[in-house]
């Protein structure tokens, strides 16, 4: 109550956040004037001056404290050029927009309020610093489109910009990060980060320092696609027939009494039953007696069980996966489709063998298991960069996850023109065939007045079966799903047209804008491509001239659309279905009614529906049955409205959970993540590590002491002659170890205070002797070279397994909270544990590699010298 009146007199938090911004954005607009006088030359000329300026300053935060203050007159700048080159101008709300992105916080604008251009002004004001700007997308489209698209502008001031696409060559890469802009995928730039960090040389490294981001669908990479890690893969020994086998084995199963699934958690557990039945097939099959299921040494038929469980129960065809002929490989392949955006994602593998476990059950060639070489959660990759931003449609619903993980406050900027989008209650149905003829009659309604709609589907084989439906109608319609991804936004951008129908899958298109009466430029270009008239065959300045010909008749055409489409009450959008997440919804909603347009959406829903089934239609189905509702007449009701937002909020709380989790997991990677990489750069810059591979040498020397004169036992139980016999067959030259511990006693050895130094000194100076040979018959700077490029493989090769040991301890750490300890505490002290042994591994793994070439050079020499004598 109190809140609700202190809100009403001093304005919301967001209310004094946009005030505060307000004398910033009349100091630009006081300057409007001023840049309009001023030419090109004279923008460039500032541009060089503000680079110059901020290349003397060293620290980062210093160079933030400078673009504060140039800040109006950089803004006015970038209006100024992209009124010239682009004919838009940024309004007032765009400028707000502009300001919340460069003090490193998440913008939440509408759709169709030109995110695209409101970009325009931080990336111009952080790539003053040099360092180079990152801007995010959330597809290869989208990234080559912005860059083109906004290239103009940064060009106009003299500023480079540059895209990233998948198939881009290294040397390619690496000039397009050179350049103060870059566009790109979350992934291109993550993968990027992961490869320069297994590069052999500091040339094949693409990104410079990670400086200033901007993230655009930011609810979609930082939140959505956060519970992904990135991981570098290579392949492992594997043996792929245990799936074969878990495949054939499963289908003889049955459901809920050999095993149970739970759909929430997508787990699945065997039953008593499953166990005997199991243990008697597989004793029938192998010829034994006896067969025990959880015996240690068959613990990779179990695992590869339970995924063919989970393969066959939890993960259906064109929903979770599609199956493609891939002509590369020339085969069939199973390749995931994303559960948020609705695309597929060639290249991704589920790991833990539940993508072995589907190749499997689809019949496919089974490929082995990867190991992983090198991985990153997407949280972690962006809280690497000095800054970042996000700009996106809908992140009010998140805001606490992102300043938890990211430290990103969300402002909700202003719309331009005010929301007049009418959203409509749900329509709840009792089953599903009931709901999609409701959809179908609410389709052909509006198609017949040739008001146009756009249906948003959660599932590919929903998107085709609503296809199907309409085609009986006759009702033509477009189809947009992770099956026809490239033609996406074309297909969204025309779903604005009179009479038009599309149907897409979750956020296909995102990104792209509905216009109301269709792009004028989309069909022009379309046109053009038809016509087979290229910039090739007629010359730039002639296609121009025959582009804006054709421009300007399809504006005609739309206009005209436009006018007969706002009559009939703008876009309507149709959910068929609710998401996992209200913010998903929100985003569906928000295709129609943008810059003050007319539009409604409306939800259609059934009791069949994933998120009612799973999580409370019992209440709904009951009051349902009671009221005696026939099956195709919905209902509209407050109760059902708030128990559909519980059971999201629910699975919202539960899916902030799991990517917690995944976070604290991969904390622990990123501490040892960050001290390897470091480590390695250092490698690669070209440092001098002598002194470290001499401590090397001190710890190898204390490590086998350790082993065979330890501490613990007495002096006389020293195994020393095994010791000698091991240092010689390790490195191949004889160590002055004495045979008896009496003989040790006798002798003298300089900075030894006890037997055991003794021991370690001999060690030592013998390796640094020999080190000393191996400097002379190379030369100091050969030596080095040597050292680094021996200290490099270690590093690369110990991690790597490491990292495998880490994944494996993961798998299984779960169990141990049946014991009443924590999980992640429990890998804590594992990692731990392991990163130990990594250090000693890497030390030892260079001491030996380092004298193995010593020993390959002493061959060699000895080689050239009988050569020589001619033996």
């Amino acid at each position: 109550m109190i809140n609700t009146i202190l809100t009403k007199i001093i304005g919301s938090k967001n209310e004094r956040e946009i005030k505060k911004l307000k004398p910033l954005v009349e100091k630009i607009n006081a300057l409007e004037p001023e840049f309009e006088k001023k030419s090109k030359e004279e923008l460039q000329a500032l541009t060089a001056k503000w680079k110059e300026e901020l290349a003397k300053i060293e620290k980062d935060e210093d160079k933030f404290k400078y673009m504060d203050k140039i800040l109006p007159e950089a803004f006015a700048a970038v209006r100024e050029a992209a009124k010239r080159t682009l004919g838009m101008r940024h309004y007032d709300v765009q400028l707000i927009g502009g300001i919340v992105l460069h003090q490193g916080k998440i913008a939440e604008m509408k759709t169709g309020e030109g995110k695209t251009l409101v970009a325009t002004l931080p990336v111009y004001l952080n790539a003053l610093a040099g360092k180079g700007v990152h801007v995010v997308t959330v597809n290869d489209y989208l990234a080559k489109r912005d860059a083109e698209w906004m290239g103009p502008v940064y060009n106009y001031l003299g500023i480079t910009v540059g895209y990233l696409q998948n198939q881009m060559e290294n040397p390619q890469r690496k000039e397009m990060y050179a350049r103060d802009v870059t566009y790109g995928t979350n992934s291109e730039f993550g993968f990027d980060y992961l490869r320069d960090n297994m590069a052999f040389s500091k040339e094949e490294k693409v990104q410079r320092e990670l400086f200033y981001a901007i993230v655009d669908e930011a609810d979609s990479i930082l939140i959505d696609e956060a519970r992904t890690p990135l991981i570098i893969s290579g392949p492992s020994e594997e043996n792929v027939d245990v799936y074969y086998i878990a495949d054939t084995l499963v289908q003889t199963l049955k459901k809920d009494v050999d095993f149970k699934v739970d759909e929430k958690t997508k787990t699945a557990t065997l039953t008593d039953e499953g166990i005997k039945k199991l243990e008697k097939m597989i004793a029938e099959m192998s010829g034994t007696k006896d067969f025990n299921l959880y015996d240690p040494n068959f613990s990779d038929l179990l695992h590869a069980i339970i995924q063919s469980i989970r393969a066959h129960h939890l993960f259906k065809k064109d929903v979770d996966y599609v199956v493609q002929y891939d002509p590369k490989e020339r085969k069939k392949k199973v390749i995931i489709v994303d559960e948020f955006t609705g695309r597929i994602m060639p290249g991704r593998r589920w790991s833990d063998g539940l993508h072995q476990a589907v190749e499997a059950k689809e019949g496919l060639d089974v490929e082995a298991e990867n190991q992983t070489l090198a991985t990153i959660t997407l949280q972690n990759y962006f809280r690497l960069y000095k800054k970042l931003a996000g700009m996106t449609g809908t992140a009010e619903t998140e805001a606490a996850e992102l300043k938890e993980i990211y430290g990103l406050d969300v402002v909700v900027i202003p719309t331009n023109k005010p929301v007049i989008r009418k959203d409509h209650p749900d329509l709840i149905f009792k089953t599903m065939k009931a709901k999609y003829n409701a959809v179908v009659k609410e389709i052909e309604k509006n198609y017949k007045i040739g008001r146009p709609v756009l249906v948003g589907t959660n599932s590919i084989e929903a998107s085709e079966y609503l296809s199907k439906l309409l085609k009986r109608k006759g009702i033509p319609h477009q189809v947009l799903n992770a099956k026809h991804h490239e033609k996406e936004a074309e297909i969204v951008a025309q779903a604005g047209r009179l009479g038009a129908v599309t149907i897409a899958t979750n956020m296909a298109g995102r990104g792209t804008d509905i216009l109301l009466g269709g792009n004028p430029e989309f069909m022009a270009k379309k046109e053009l491509e038809k016509k087979g008239i290229t910039p090739e065959k007629v010359g730039e300045e002639k296609y121009q001239e025959i582009y804006r010909e054709t421009l300007e008749k399809y504006k005609k055409l739309t206009e005209e659309e436009k006018k007969k489409v706002i009559e009939l009450g703008g876009l309507y959008i149709i959910g068929t279905e609710r998401n996992e997440s209200r913010r998903i919804d929100n985003q569906l909603r928000g295709r129609a009614g943008r810059q003050g347009d007319p539009g409604e959406s409306r939800f259609f829903l059934s009791l069949e529906d994933n998120l009612l089934r799973l999580f409370g239609s019992d209440k709904v189905k009951k009051m349902m049955e009671m009221m005696n509702i026939p099956e195709d007449e919905p209902i509209e009701h407050k109760m059902v409205s708030k128990a559909l937002e519980t059971a999201q909020r629910r699975v919202e709380e539960q899916n902030f959970q799991i990517r917690k989790r995944l976070l604290e997991y991969d904390e622990v990677y990123n501490i040892q993540r960050k001290v390897i990489y470091e480590q390695r750069n250092k490698i690669l810059e070209g440092e001098n590590f002598k002194e470290e591979i001499l401590t090397f040498f001190e710890n190898v020397a204390w490590e086998m002491v350790d082993t065979f004169a330890p501490e613990n036992i007495l002096p006389d139980e020293w195994d020393l002659k095994k010791l000698k016999e091991i240092l010689k067959q390790r490195f191949g030259f004889e160590f002055e170890i004495p045979d008896t511990y009496e003989k040790l006693m006798e002798m003298e050895v300089e900075g030894a205070f006890s037997d055991r130094e003794k021991l370690a000194k001999i060690i030592y100076n013998r390796l640094v002797k020999e080190h000393q040979k191996m400097e002379e018959l190379l030369g100091e700077e050969q030596m080095r070279e040597i050292e680094r490029m021996v200290l490099l493989q270690s590093l690369d090769h110990y991690w790597r397994q490491h990292l495998k040991a880490l994944d494996h301890i993961k798998e299984s750490i779960g169990w141990r909270g049946y014991g009443q300890r924590d999980p992640v505490v429990e890998f804590k002290k594992e990692a731990f544990r392991l990163f130990e042994e990594l250090i000693s591994n890497i030390e030892n793994g260079t001491v030996d590699g380092l004298f193995n070439y010593y020993r390959f050079l002493q061959s060699q020499l000895q080689q050239e010298q009988l050569a020589a004598r001619g033996e």
